[in-house]
């Protein structure tokens, strides 16, 4: 409602991807990346590119992990680790191609 003190979500999804973590890229090693907002899906299991803007969240990238993602983390060189959730999960170091 307009007045209620509340402002509306930059973006959502529908159903739900369940963040588990979120990390705002700083690095320079994903070319373009810079400031995009990173997400791990637990429910959604998939990793999600979002690029932030004056209050708002465009999702430009989405890929399908195959498992829960529970943590995300940027190392010192600009690689992206992710972790995954469960006892079988893995810790996966993502860098470009």
């Amino acid at each position: 409602r307009d007045g209620d003190g509340f402002v509306p979500p930059a973006t959502y999804w529908v159903p739900a991807i369940s963040p588990g973590s979120l990390l705002i890229y700083r690095g320079d090693r994903f070319a373009g990346w810079a400031g995009s907002a990173l997400l791990g899906g637990l429910s959604g299991q998939n990793l999600v590119r979002a690029e932030l803007g004056d209050g708002t969240a465009t999702v430009v990238q989405e890929w399908d992990m195959g498992a829960r993602v529970r943590a995300l983390a940027e190392a010192p060189d600009g690689a992206i680790w992710v972790l995954e959730d469960g006892p079988g999960g893995r810790l996966l170091e993502l860098t470009p191609v």
